[in-house]
């Protein structure tokens, strides 16, 4: 049983959506595992990991949207606002998404859907650079 640990920086602009399958495919090749576990892990409290569609762009705006209607920026609403008005929002939207996600690996690539693809979804408003800590564990 062998192990590896990577801490993969995403920069993200905005609010929003940002794919890293493409990063995370490239981090199993490299440890030549066959057979594992992938971890992920999101290292934030204002931004957090999702599986989600690749294909049509369409599902990723909605999803922006939707998240927007359901934790809004009010000022009135929220007693935290440290970091702002966004600050609040964001951490409701991480507690109804994931910081942790656990991938299956087989034959030396995480399993995944057809139009699956991972994501950090960003939940403040402000660019920002999010630790993601991906751990692999297998043979």
């Amino acid at each position: 049983m062998r192990q590896a640990i990577h801490h993969l920086p995403v920069n993200t602009r905005t609010r929003g959506l940002v794919e890293i399958s493409h990063e995370v495919r490239a981090f199993v090749r490299e440890q030549r595992i066959a057979t594992g576990l992938l971890t992920l892990f999101c290292r934030h409290t204002s931004a957090s990991l999702l599986i989600q569609e690749n294909a049509d762009p369409s599902v990723r705006r909605d999803l922006e949207r939707y998240f927007e209607q359901l934790a809004p920026e009010d000022p009135e609403r929220y007693e935290h606002d440290t970091e702002g008005p966004d600050d609040m929002p964001a951490h409701l939207r991480t507690a109804l998404t994931h910081t942790q996600l656990s991938i299956p690996v087989e034959h030396g690539n995480p399993v995944l859907g057809t139009w699956q693809g991972i994501y950090v979804f960003e939940h403040r408003r402000a660019a920002h650079t999010r630790d993601i800590v991906l751990h692999l564990i297998g043979e």
